[in-house]
C-alpha cells in the first residue's frame, strides 16, 4: 500500500503562467529563472548521471521569501526540490520530474561568530570554505572538510549529513550543529537557532532535518560548533604493503597518538597513480611505489612534541613491519601537496573512462576483508574492471569506486551500474555495513533502502514524512 507521503499524484507537474508569476513576485523577476540557458547549471549534477527539467528556478534571498514560496507551493500542490551547491552525488537535488528548483545560494550570510561560546550562525547558502575561513579569522576551527568545500554549501552539507576527512576526530555534519532554522512544508518557520550546549527541553528536533535531504523541511540557517584552532599540525604520507597493515597501523596510531589523530585516509595504489597521472602539480610523495598509502594527520592545541609523536609512531610502524616508507610534510606547501593528491582522487577517475561509485561503510575491523571480497566480486562480474578503493579508514567509510576496463565502451560499462551495485551492496550487508556512508540516499539508492532498512524504521520514516509534509511537496521521490 502506498503511504500518503509517497503519493505525489496530486502534485502539479508543470506550472501555469499565473503560478509562475506569483512565485516570481516573491523573489523578484531576476531571481525567477525560466530561460533554459539560465536554468542549465541547476539541472545537472557533477557526474552527469542525473539531468533535470523544471518550469522555474527560484533564488530566494531571505528566510521570509523561502517561507512564502513553500506556503504557496503547499497550497497549490507544487513540488519543490531544494538545492544548495549542487554537488550532491545521489541525484537528490535534481528536478527530474519537472519540479520547481529552490536554490538557496543567495542565503549566504554569516549572521554571527562568537569565538568565546564557540559558535557561528551561517545561512544555508554559505559555501563551506567560507565558513572555514570565517572561523579561522577569529582563531577558531570549523572542522568539516570535503573535497568539494569550495562549492558545496552548509545547507547541503547538513541536509545530506556530510562526513569528510576530519570526521574521525570531530564527527560528521550532524555532530557539528547546535541549532537550526527550518522552513516547513506549509511555510511555517521553526526558529531553532539555539546556541546553548545544554538544553534538555524535550525532543531534539534538529536531528529530524539533518540527513533528510530536504524531504521534511528546508534548512535556511544553522548554529555551527567551533573548536580551538590547532597550534601544530603534522602530516605524513605513508606507504604500506597491504590494507591489513594499514588497519594495524591505524591501531598503533590510535594507541600512541590518541586524541591528536585528525585524519587517516586510505588509498589503493591505483588511486595514487590516477591522481599523479591526471592532476596538475601532483606528484607521488614516495620514491618507491607501494600497494597502499595512508595520508595521516595529527593536530594539537599546543605546539609541543607533535613532531616527535609523529616520528615516534612512524618509527614504531617500521619496527613492526607495518610501514614500508613515509614522507613527512616539511612546510605548509608540502602538506598542501599531500592533500591535493588525496582530494583529486575522485576527479582523476573521470580521465580513466566510466566509474561506478559506491559510498559505503563497514565496521573498521572489516575494511580490508570487504575491499578484498568486493574486488574479487566486481572483477568476476566485469573482467578487466579496475577497483579504485579509497576513503576514511578510521570511520570504516570506503569509497569503493570501479573504473571501466581499459578501452571499454563507457556507455555500455555504465549501463551495468545497478548490477554492480547489487554485488557490492550485497557484500556490504554481509559485513554488517551501510549502503550510504556520507552521500545520502537521494534517487540513486531509494529502491535499495527499502530492501535493507528495518521495516519498522521505514514505517516510522514514512509517518514522520506524512506528518511534516502531508501533501508530499518537498523533494518527492527522494529517500522514500
Amino acid at each position: 500500500m502506498t503511504s500518503p507521503a509517497e503519493d505525489t499524484s496530486s502534485v502539479v507537474p508543470t506550472l501555469p503562467k499565473h503560478l509562475v508569476d506569483r512565485f516570481a513576485a516573491i523573489v523578484g523577476a531576476r531571481h525567477a529563472l525560466t530561460d533554459p540557458a539560465d536554468q542549465a547549471p541547476y539541472l545537472v549534477e557533477p557526474r552527469g548521471r542525473y539531468h533535470g527539467r523544471t518550469p522555474l528556478v527560484l533564488r530566494p534571498g531571505s528566510v521570509d521569501e523561502v517561507s512564502h514560496i513553500l506556503a504557496l507551493a503547499n497550497a497549490e500542490r507544487v513540488a519543490v526540490v531544494p538545492q544548495g551547491g549542487n554537488t550532491g552525488l545521489v541525484g537528490g537535488q535534481i528536478a527530474e520530474k519537472g519540479e520547481v528548483v529552490l536554490s538557496l545560494g543567495r542565503l549566504d550570510r554569516i549572521r554571527a561568530v562568537d569565538p568565546t561560546s564557540g559558535t557561528m550562525i551561517c545561512e544555508a547558502g554559505v559555501v563551506l570554505a567560507n565558513a572555514q575561513k570565517a572561523a579561522a579569522e577569529v582563531d577558531r576551527l570549523f572542522p568539516l572538510s570535503l573535497a568539494s568545500e569550495g562549492s558545496c554549501t552548509i545547507g547541503g552539507n547538513l541536509s545530506t549529513n556530510a562526513g569528510g576527512t576530519a570526521a574521525l576526530a570531530y564527527g560528521v555534519a550532524r555532530d557539528l550543529v547546535l541549532g537550526l532554522e527550518v522552513v516547513l512544508a506549509d511555510g511555517r518557520i521553526w526558529h531553532g537557532l539555539d546556541t546553548l550546549k545544554k538544553n534538555n527541553t524535550g525532543y531534539d528536533l534538529k536531528h529530524l532535518f539533518m540527513g533528510a535531504e530536504g524531504t521534511l523541511g528546508v534548512i535556511t540557517a544553522a548554529v555551527l560548533k567551533l573548536f580551538p584552532a590547532p597550534r601544530a599540525i603534522e602530516t605524513a604520507f605513508v606507504g604500506l604493503a597491504s590494507a591489513e597493515d594499514a588497519l594495524a597501523f591505524f591501531d598503533l596510531v590510535q594507541e600512541r597518538c590518541g586524541g591528536t589523530v585528525t585524519s587517516f585516509e586510505l588509498m589503493a595504489r591505483i588511486a595514487v597513480e590516477f591522481s599523479v597521472a591526471h592532476g596538475e602539480n601532483i606528484r607521488d610523495p614516495l620514491t618507491t611505489p607501494h600497494p597502499w598509502s595512508v595520508l595521516l594527520e595529527l593536530s594539537s592545541g599546543t605546539r609541543e612534541n607533535l613532531r616527535a609523536a609523529m616520528e615516534d609512531v612512524l618509527e614504531r610502524g617500521m619496527e613492526r613491519r607495518l610501514v614500508a616508507d613515509a614522507a613527512l610534510a616539511e612546510s605548509l606547501e608540502h602538506r598542501a601537496a599531500f592533500w591535493r593528491l588525496r582530494d583529486f582522487v575522485s576527479e582523476a577517475q573521470k580521465f580513466e573512462g566510466g566509474s561506478i561509485k559506491h559510498d559505503v561503510s563497514v565496521p573498521v575491523a572489516a575494511v580490508p576483508a570487504f575491499i578484498a571480497a568486493a574486488s574479487v566480486a566486481v572483477q568476476a562480474l566485469v573482467p578487466g574492471c579496475r577497483p579504485v578503493p579509497f576513503g576514511h579508514l578510521g570511520d570504516g567509510n570506503v569509497h569503493f569506486n570501479v573504473s571501466q576496463p581499459v578501452g571499454a565502451d563507457t556507455d555500455a560499462y555504465l549501463a551495468g551500474w545497478d548490477a554492480m551495485g547489487e554485488v557490492v551492496h550485497g557484500l556490504v550487508q554481509k559485513f554488517g555495513g551501510s549502503i550510504s556512508a556520507e552521500h545520502g540516499i537521494g534517487v540513486m539508492k531509494r529502491a535499495m533502502l527499502a530492501r535493507v532498512k528495518d521495516p519498522v524504521a521505514l514505517e516510522l520514516m514514512r509517518t514522520v514524512k506524512h506528518a511534516l509534509d502531508p501533501n508530499g511537496i518537498l523533494n518527492p521521490g527522494r529517500v522514500l
